[in-house]
């Protein structure tokens, strides 16, 4: 999240700004999104995911449509991940890299059928990726940015499929699968894409409805969330869920300058496919080994390591970390790290990292530090 100067184009408001003011928000600048931070509390909200269910307006996310004879294939010349591997009605993460072997973006493809993709990519980055496929699609596929046609709702905890369930909306999908719906907003079936997927590491859904929508279906599934002993959960609550998972936030724990290796991302890229963006030089980074990869830290004492944070050992700085927090779950602070492979740090090895010129030392551990509950 960002602060927001004068200089500054405003940021862009969500089709459910009214009712999160409503909700008495907080807000804050994220991707050039006004989006809001917290209702009730960061770790109140945080809870109410990992033991009952949080729902999040996360319509600040990109979305954007392929199409077009041989989209599919068009789409798996370009992404990272091999989308050969999935059915039509499943979803994949995948990662647009650039030249360099950077990451433009991760974002989740949604394979509608051989000519529809629908992707998923990061608020701040949507442009980016829409520009790069739209350069290189050959004549009669289309590359759409549509991040004003479709609103974007996370339901997400153990009591998700229930909250699903009294909506009349469908839940038995594996993970990663969607389905196409409707759901009944004032008497009128409105259609809706219900996504096993999430952030969280919780057993949870994504429903994206038509932007015009969104508001009533917010509102409805916001019922149903409280019903079932639920919270209306901000960016706060989504940044401590998925840092305790482990999962990279981009302009993190992946960027230009950050690839998928280094990010122990190696597993979204289909190293056999004979084409994508990037392919050359993440072939020549993972024949020599990543300089660098990403590790989690647990503090082993008071104090709570944050981003861009220094790491040491023995005195000689060996990387930085990419996010920090306060776990609510764990009750201490945690964070995620690029250290530099060639000081040789192992899991369960302690390193000190400076935080605001106090050492603080950290045990060296394997994200996710909780335990997933996606399957």
């Amino acid at each position: 999240m960002s602060e927001h100067s004068a200089s500054d184009p405003a940021p862009l408001l969500g089709p459910l700004d009214d009712l999160h003011r409503g909700l008495e928000a907080t807000f804050a600048e994220f991707g050039g999104w006004s989006m809001p931070v917290s209702y009730s509390g960061t770790v109140a909200e945080h809870t109410a995911v990992r033991e009952t269910v949080g729902l999040f307006d996360v319509s600040h996310l990109g979305k954007a449509s392929v199409t077009g004879p041989g989209a599919a294939e068009f789409v798996n010349r370009t992404l990272t991940n091999d989308l050969g591997r999935i059915a039509a009605g499943k979803a994949q993460y995948t990662l647009c890299a650039n030249d360099s072997g950077g990451v433009v973006d991760d974002l989740i493809a949604y394979l509608v059928s051989d000519d529809d993709v629908f992707l998923v990519p990061n608020a701040a980055n949507t442009a980016a990726v829409v520009a790069a496929l739209a350069a290189v699609a050959p004549d009669g596929i289309e590359v759409r940015d549509r991040h004003r046609d479709f609103g974007v709702l996370a339901v997400q905890g153990p009591r998700s499929s229930q909250v699903l369930n009294a909506l009349d909306l469908p839940t038995d999908m594996e993970y990663m699968a969607f389905a196409d719906a409707e759901i009944e907003l004032d008497g009128v079936a409105r259609p809706i894409r219900v996504c096993r997927t999430g952030y969280t590491g919780e057993h949870g859904y994504e429903l994206v409805p038509q932007w015009d929508d969104t508001a009533a279906v917010f509102t409805a599934v916001l019922a149903q969330v409280s019903a079932a002993g639920g919270l209306p959960a901000g960016l706060g609550a989504r940044d401590t869920l998925r840092t305790e998972m482990g999962y990279p936030l981009h302009g993190h724990e992946l960027s230009a300058t950050i690839s998928p290796l280094q990010a122990r991302s190696g597993w979204a890229v289909g190293w056999s496919k004979p084409e994508f963006f990037g392919r050359a030089a993440l072939l020549a980074e993972k024949q020599a080994g990543p300089v660098r990869r990403l590790r989690g830290l647990r503090a082993l004492g008071r104090g709570v390591p944050r981003a861009d944070c220094v790491v040491r050992v023995a005195d000689q700085t060996v990387g930085f970390c990419t996010s920090g927090t306060f776990s609510p779950s764990l009750k201490q602070g945690i964070a995620l790290a690029l250290i530099d492979t060639a000081a040789e740090v192992s899991d369960g090895d302690t390193v000190v990292v400076d935080v605001r010129g106090r050492d603080l030392p950290c045990e060296v551990v394997a994200p996710p530090f909780v335990t997933p509950s996606t399957d």
